[in-house]
């Protein structure tokens, strides 16, 4: 998280352009409610909360990030593998090009399921190394529904 951190001020003229491409991507294929919740794990900036009109919380564990999006949305910094919501609690979870920095990602996935009530888009970064491990920790962990090719980004639309 030390790069993030390095980075924070200049994210978004290094990411918002390729970020917001894999967002209107999961925006499209994701009907939402006014009444949903949605929740971004590993939400940088806040950038899902440019596109998606209800509620909105975002989770990151750079403290640098979380200040910028506190400023679109609320935000809780901590890890995905201890997600700080009750079961159930958000209609859509959402983790774009994150999974492959977590330190336990199976545990993640599990964490993010068991907040989610059945409409997941988690993306994973082709040129991870771990790649093909987290495409199979994603298919054992959730119904993949959709697959996507993104430049950089295999986005997957889970149940």
């Amino acid at each position: 998280m030390r790069y993030y951190a390095q980075i924070a001020q200049g994210y978004e003229e290094l990411h918002h352009e390729e970020q917001l491409g894999k967002l209107k991507h999961v925006f499209e294929r994701l009907p939402y409610q006014k009444t949903d919740k949605v929740l971004d794990v590993g939400c940088g900036t806040g950038l899902s909360s440019l596109l998606f009109t209800c509620q909105k919380f975002g989770i990151d564990p750079t403290f640098e990030l979380v200040q910028q999006a506190r400023k679109r949305m609320p935000v809780v910094q901590g890890v995905a593998e201890h997600l700080p919501f009750k079961d159930n609690s958000f209609g859509i979870v959402i983790c774009l090009t994150a999974l492959h920095n977590f330190s336990d990602p199976e545990r993640a996935l599990l964490e993010m399921k068991r907040v989610g009530t059945g409409r997941f888009a988690i993306s994973i970064l082709k040129r991870a190394k771990t790649f093909d491990h987290l495409m199979k920790l994603v298919s054992q962990t959730f119904k993949v529904k959709e697959m996507l090719e993104d430049p950089r980004d295999i986005i997957l639309f889970c149940e």
